[in-house]
């Protein structure tokens, strides 16, 4: 697993592609939607607010939410970033990996402070560190040779493409 900051290190031009994705032209926060495990191990998909901040990548979860209780139970997850309306070429991001409860409330402090987001007291802090990336978009849209072309990046191996 790697921090945003080392895949960003690995790969910038895949990082800064999936950041503009989920940012939509935002300083500090995104939009995506997060799948998570339920108890049962059926997939459980959530809209979510992310945060970078210090080069990494956050998200903060209401401590009663049941993707909180996924996240506590079975870290993993799949993170498919909201697709912005202006999105022309078909653009999309995606990154999977484990969420780490981060109790830190100095981590915590610093992020809303600095970031001026509005988190509830009871709202849970996690980081995502990353083991894949993918960046896809359509080549030749629109046409019958419409096809995807991916960017893959995997915390293991170098970029990948396809």
């Amino acid at each position: 697993m790697k921090s945003w900051k080392d895949f960003s290190d690995e790969n910038p031009v895949l990082s800064d592609l999936g950041k503009d994705l989920l940012l939509h032209s935002r300083d500090y926060v995104g939009l995506g939607f997060i799948a998570t495990l339920r108890k049962d191990g059926a997939p459980r998909l959530h809209p979510v607010s992310l945060v970078f901040f210090d080069d990494h990548l956050y998200v903060f979860i209401p401590s009663k939410s049941p993707k909180c209780a996924d996240l506590k139970r079975d870290g993993r997850y799949a993170m498919q970033a909201f697709p912005p309306a202006e999105n022309e070429y078909g653009a999309e991001f995606y990154i999977s990996g484990v969420a780490k409860c981060i109790a830190d409330p100095l981590i915590r402090r610093d992020i809303i402070s600095q970031t001026h987001i509005l988190v509830g007291v009871r709202e849970q802090l996690f980081e995502l560190s990353l083991d894949r990336a993918m960046y896809t978009t359509l080549v030749d849209q629109g046409t019958l040779n419409e096809h995807p072309s991916h960017l893959i990046w995997h915390a293991s191996s170098e970029m990948l493409s396809g």
